[in-house]
């Protein structure tokens, strides 16, 4: 279960009937994915991930707050969709924490990997206090025998670690002891830049493991961040004005995929996969 390498474009799903927000129906949510997905594979993305972003306040996601049935049924069809219409690999992140709901989508629909927030430890959110639920999650995949990588995040953003922890150590906890297939290190919120220690520190704990930039990545900073990194998951620079609720710019997206083409870290013991026509790495 090895997860994409290269930038690994967002979907960020609009509000849904049922959220707090205004919503339009579910065809026009999916639509709007739609859209997306297919300006980022045009513009040379190596994979895509779906989020329910439009969501917010998001449930935690936990054991008694899981996502509505309704939600993860819409996800369901527009990860399969999006697969279908550009053929790249496609990830989940059921937000704020629904790994099981993830989970079991990349399993129903074939998709290559989930993005867990808060994997193992415990942290202090804007949701409450959440605790990672690893040994649910990675015994739920087994028993769906599904080939589905887990990327878990490291020190989150939007949400403190409930007692002092390092980049380094919570990568190996994450990965050793949560068994997750690679981790995910973010700035402070959405959009903001990865702080380059921070992203060191955490590429020490992982070793040859793969590491993600989780978010802020732009093109001024693609040549000092992405060779610490195996990929990176790009949203608000792609989209129009930098605006992150708005549609996908292509312009924006050619030009991050042309700054970060050939970046990245190459595959530890032995040459990079040859990389796609139009490909960033």
């Amino acid at each position: 279960m090895k997860p994409p390498r290269g930038l690994v474009g967002v979907l960020h799903l609009p509000a849904l009937p049922g959220d707090p927000r205004p919503a339009g129906d579910f065809r026009a949510a999916e639509a709007h994915a739609l859209r997306d997905a297919e300006r980022l594979a045009e513009a040379g993305f190596d994979a895509l991930i779906v989020e329910n972003f439009g969501s917010a306040p998001f449930p935690k996601g936990t054991a008694g707050h899981r996502l509505p049935p309704h939600q993860v049924a819409f996800m369901a069809l527009v990860v399969r969709a999006a697969a279908e219409r550009t053929g790249l690999p496609i990830g989940v992140n059921c937000l704020r924490n629904d790994a099981l709901a993830a989970l079991g989508i990349a399993a129903a629909t074939g998709a290559a990997f989930v993005r867990v927030n808060v994997h193992t430890g415990a942290y202090v959110t804007d949701q409450g206090l959440i605790e990672g639920e690893a040994d649910v999650s990675l015994r739920y995949r087994a028993q769906l025998g599904a080939e589905v990588a887990l990327l878990a995040d490291v020190l989150v953003k939007h949400a403190s670690p409930l007692a002092p922890l390092g980049a380094e150590q919570a990568a190996e906890e994450a990965l050793d002891r949560g068994g997750a297939e690679g981790i995910v290190v973010t700035g402070r919120g959405t959009g903001q830049p990865v702080d380059p220690e921070l992203l060191a520190e955490a590429r020490r704990g992982a070793g040859e493991r793969p590491v993600w930039i989780g978010s802020g990545l732009v093109p001024e900073t693609a040549s000092t961040l992405a060779p610490l990194a195996d990929a990176a998951i790009v949203g608000t620079f792609t989209k129009e004005g930098g605006d992150v609720r708005a549609p996908v710019d292509p312009s924006r997206a050619r030009h991050i995929v042309e700054a970060a083409r050939g970046r990245f870290r190459p595959v530890p013991g032995g040459p990079d996969d040859p990389p796609r026509e139009g490909a960033s790495s």
